[in-house]
């Protein structure tokens, strides 16, 4: 406790603190007020850490994991500190082998599916960086085998065999995803935080023109780099699926429940709550005034403008998925693999990586969409690249084949993912044994799926009704016209195929699913169907789950994890289904080290059967819950998105709306109510994995 002290009065000094703000304010007055409420605060003499410099990395190191689930190989590199040229060309060269698109690794290891999956990047710290890169073999190729493929990318880079377009575009990329980010009040903040932390705002100007000055690098300046820093001087990280022999095991200690203050008041916290303040109204959506309503063609539109800066995205909202199409999903896989007449599906990436615009096919369970976003200056060059992909792509039996083998393997590797195990129990649970999770083709099925049965799902997909969604710079009116020349509908849309069916079972007796996993850990879920979704008790729901367990400091995790010390992580929720018609859902959570589930599971259970009352916790998660509502700005093209929510629940307002008056009149009563009559005394399903 010395040493802590000594370390808190050394650095926690003002001259080495960092104010941010972003948000709705004026400066002029927030200025005077950090002025008043931190006069007290005195300057001391600072002595920044200076930390020695690390020995140089001369040789390949090598390091051996092991655990139960798939395995991966890593390459990583130390970088160089922040701020520096080398910084700057190793971000370069992280995207000019992987940038999701076009990159050197993305078009040789994963478009040609030599790898399960490979990928790389620079994180970039205050005195140094880590570049890595890393994969995950396929059936039959050793770790060794896939850290060679990586390897080759980088020689590749050391060759210059890659296109010098390759770097502008990059740029512009960066650009692109750097002007959606800075929209953002969160992301403002921390960039200048990340920046005080980097360099106390010293490099402020040369973070801001590092990508102009990304620009101007050479591809002649890549390879010379490439070559002087990548040698054999990297550490490689191999994980092994196995048990891990290195495991040293401790006497369990007795633990006692700990009486928490969490709701206690010290004197300053009195005082700050007893301060005036200025009431925040809520802000509310008025979906007739703040969305526009059109046609393109048999298609309906809905937009809303972007009047802060060039960026688009279109989207073809589609009411059909992979219970209506079962093959829907392994099409959509399969387009990324495919050409055209007119390009090659290497070429399609790299037309899109240089006009910095993306696409996605994105396939539910009962609902697609096919999204289109950019710069509105490439809108037209994107969209009609979208028309040429669906309509045009052709067959390819190799990219097929390697399709299926890495997805047979990928369902190898989830029998091994704890999570994946957890996800299919709990599918279970709620479902039975026919349930959305294991209800898919079979090994043999999959094997034989045809390039014609995928080409004709692609090409006729967009004759299927959908509803066309835009947020960018353009009006309605500026909207529709070229769009209409652009997007190809027919006359009539198609009909839609009957979707399979999946009736959550009634939860009529306590049952247990138990799945063996060679861990140290349990972790416990509790499942009980419960009514239809309702939307006049969404406010009791709000407030219970706020109170009950959805913080930190509501009723579950105080009990289980900060008194009692039996879980690093828990929480409990009542889960509004959020559409008409569908069953809502009593869950609850509880990870815990495996000699403590027993414990564990007790505590939940008494806390499921009664539910304590502490009202000072109940107003924190009253006013918790109304601030929420009060501060909560849906803007942009998440409009259109609370637009469509709410109309799967059946209306024809914000929902928040209700949920908000509805709030403001509950007391604790009603909370308990509630408790009584969803979740006290009833059966549940357990999930255990452990």
């Amino acid at each position: 406790m010395v040493e802590i002290r000594k370390y808190y009065n050394k650095y926690y000094v003002p001259n080495n603190m960092l104010l941010v703000f972003a948000g709705d304010f004026v400066s002029d007055e927030l200025i005077k007020e950090i002025d008043r409420s931190f006069a007290y605060m005195q300057p001391k003499p600072l002595e920044l850490y200076n930390p020695a410099a690390e020995k140089p990395i001369t040789k390949i190191e090598q390091v051996d994991v092991y655990g139960p689930s798939a395995e991966w190989v890593k390459i990583s590199y130390r970088g160089a500190a922040q701020a520096t040229g080398e910084s700057r060309i190793l971000s370069l060269i992280s995207s000019i082998l992987f940038n999701g698109k076009a990159g050197l690794g993305d078009i040789n290891l994963n478009q040609q599916q030599k790898v399960q999956y490979a990928d790389g990047g620079y994180q970039q710290m205050k005195d140094y960086g880590v570049f890595g890169l890393s994969a995950r073999p396929k059936k039959g190729q050793t770790l060794d085998q896939a850290k060679t493929l990586l390897l080759d990318q980088i020689n590749l880079l050391k060759n210059g065999d890659f296109d010098e377009s390759l770097i502008r575009a990059t740029v512009a990329n960066k650009k692109l995803d750097l002007l959606k980010e800075s929209s953002q009040n969160r992301f403002r903040v921390n960039a200048i935080m990340r920046e005080f932390i980097l360099s106390r705002g010293v490099n402020w100007d040369n973070t801001l023109g590092s990508l102009d000055a990304m620009a101007h690098i050479t591809k002649k300046q890549v390879t010379d780099f490439a070559k002087q820093f990548f040698r054999n001087n990297y550490i490689v990280t191999y994980k092994h699926q196995g048990a891990d022999k290195s495991i040293i095991k401790v006497e369990k200690p007795q633990i006692t429940p700990v009486k928490t203050n969490a709701l206690a008041s010290s004197d300053f916290a009195k005082t700050l709550l007893t301060l005036p303040i200025k009431p925040i109204l809520p802000e509310f959506l008025d979906y007739k005034k703040d969305l526009n309503f059109g046609k393109d063609g048999i298609a309906d539109v809905v937009t809303v403008q972007n009047k802060d800066n060039s960026l688009f995205s279109l989207t073809y909202k589609f009411e059909i998925g992979s219970w209506n199409l079962p093959l829907l999903s392994y099409a959509a896989q399969y387009l990324s693999y495919l050409g055209t007449d007119k390009y090659s599906a290497e070429e399609i990436k790299r037309q899109f990586y240089t006009i910095a615009c993306n696409y996605s096919f994105t396939i539910g369970a009962e609902n697609a969409s096919i999204k289109i976003s950019g710069l509105q200056e490439n809108f037209g060059r994107a969209v009609s690249l979208v028309e040429e992909i669906f309509a045009g792509c052709k067959a390819d039996e190799q990219a097929l084949t390697e399709l299926k083998n890495g997805i047979l393997q990928d369902r190898d590797n989830n029998k091994s993912d704890k999570d994946y195990i957890q996800a299919g129990l709990n599918s279970y649970a709620q479902y039975g044994p026919k349930n959305p999770f294991n209800t898919i083709l079979g090994s043999n099925e999959i094997r034989n799926i045809s390039s014609a049965q995928l080409l004709s799902l692609l090409h006729n997909f967009s004759n299927y009704k959908h509803t066309i969604t835009y947020f960018g710079p353009e009006t309605m009116a500026g909207l529709t016209p070229g769009l209409g020349k652009l997007h190809h509908l027919p006359k009539t849309f198609l009909t839609e195929p009957i979707a399979k069916k999946y009736m959550p079972i009634p939860t009529d007796t306590n049952e247990v699913y138990f799945v063996d996993y060679d861990m140290v850990q349990a972790e416990v879920s509790w499942f009980r169907n419960s009514e239809n979704y309702d939307p006049k008790l969404q406010p009791k729901i709000e407030l219970f789950n706020s109170y009950f367990g959805g913080g930190i400091e509501s009723v579950v995790p105080q009990s289980i994890r900060e008194s009692k010390g039996l879980a690093y992580s828990t929480e409990a929720f009542y889960l509004s289904a959020n559409q008409k018609d569908r069953l809502n859902v009593m869950t609850a959570y509880v990870g815990s080290q495996a000699d403590k589930m027993n414990e564990a599971v007790k505590s939940m259970n008494e806390l499921l059967a009664n539910l304590p009352e502490v009202n000072k916790s109940f107003e924190v998660s009253k006013n918790n819950t109304l601030n929420g509502l009060e501060t909560n700005r849906i803007t942009g093209e998440r409009i259109i998105s609370a637009y469509f929510a709410d109309q799967k629940r059946g209306l024809d307002h914000d929902s928040r709306i209700d949920l908000y008056e509805g709030v403001k009149h509950l007391n604790f009563a009603d909370i308990k109510a509630f408790h009584k009559d969803h979740v006290a005394g009833k059966p549940y399903k357990y999930c255990i994995i452990a």
